[in-house]
């Protein structure tokens, strides 16, 4: 597979804020790159392409709070340009890593990547079930939507891009972190086949077999697996520095371990890190480790 064979990385910027609803997440790709994402995959033996960051219209008037699906045709236009990107990306032979921005922008990059690998697992980090429509939605963000969408739920402006045929399998996606679930998402959960690891199990079982478990649901019959890496998924006393974080979450070292255990399956074959919001990560705390865990989750070891 593409992460063990150490083939080309490319390096996607999206400063998307607007599915989420505090300022800053636009600041996440440079915060990334600032921490040297791109050296850091050098000096572990990948060829890196940085293709930049995709135009985002960040001077929007405010929504009105009522409104179910905040900033939907900017998100939408962003998510069909990603998709494109991601798609030929995948086509050249590279694999896309997303460097967000908020959440929403997994649609693009998940479908971009459903254009070549019909097959995908994913593993879904984040303490968040993202499963949210625009009927069960207590706020309107689209950033706790984008699981939903990808699965065939939600907007036909969401659920279109890149065609019909990108839609995930619910047998081949596993959640792990999650803690924060609305009561519609719970609902979901329940009748869709994805297996959620909550802490609640990863307290129980230990994060170990927990990946081994999850491993083995998203790499039996497909063709390769995306992560997804919410930061929030790791507790807010390691990664103060996002949007919407929760108490009792994975630790430094779960964290690290899950991302080691990914890589050892040699199955990655694309990878977005998102909800990095510089302006509230004092001394680049998260953002920095974001980064090691993606270089965790490409090969990079204490010894």
């Amino acid at each position: 597979m593409l992460a063990g064979s150490r083939r080309g990385i490319a390096l996607i910027g999206v400063p998307l804020p607007w599915g989420a609803d505090r300022p800053g997440l636009e600041m996440g790709p440079a915060a990334l790159r600032s921490e040297k994402i791109k050296e850091k995959l050098e000096s572990l033996g990948y060829s890196v392409r940085d293709a930049g960051d995709l135009a985002v219209d960040l001077l929007r008037k405010p929504c009105l709070p009522e409104e179910k699906l905040k900033h939907l045709d900017e998100i939408a236009r962003v998510n069909r340009e990603l998709a494109r990107l991601a798609a030929a990306v995948v086509g050249g032979g590279e694999l896309p890593l997303v460097l967000g921005g908020d959440h929403s922008l997994a649609i693009g990059t998940v479908k971009g990547v459903l254009q070549h690998v019909r097959k995908l697992g994913v593993i879904w980090f984040d303490a968040h079930a993202d499963v949210n429509t625009e009927s069960t939605t207590t706020t309107g963000h689209i950033h706790g939507m984008p699981l939903a969408v990808l699965l065939g739920h939600g907007h036909p402006d969401l659920v279109s891009i890149g065609g019909d045929r990108t839609l995930l399998d619910p047998t081949k996606v596993v959640m792990i972190g999650a803690r924060s679930l609305d009561p519609g998402e719970r609902a979901f959960l329940k009748a869709s086949g994805i297996r959620v690891f909550t802490m609640h199990e990863i307290d129980k079982f230990g994060l170990t077999a927990v990946m081994e478990e999850a491993l083995d649901l998203v790499t039996t019959g497909t063709d390769g697996v995306h992560l997804s890496l919410d930061l929030d998924g790791v507790d807010p006393g390691e990664a103060p520095g996002v949007g919407t974080p929760v108490p009792g979450g994975l630790s430094y070292r779960e964290s690290h371990l899950a991302m080691e255990m990914l890589h050892e399956s040699g199955a990655l074959v694309s990878a977005e890190a998102v909800e990095v919001n510089p302006a509230l990560d004092a001394g680049g705390r998260t953002a920095r480790l974001a980064v090691e865990l993606i270089g965790s989750a490409f090969g990079e070891r204490i010894l």
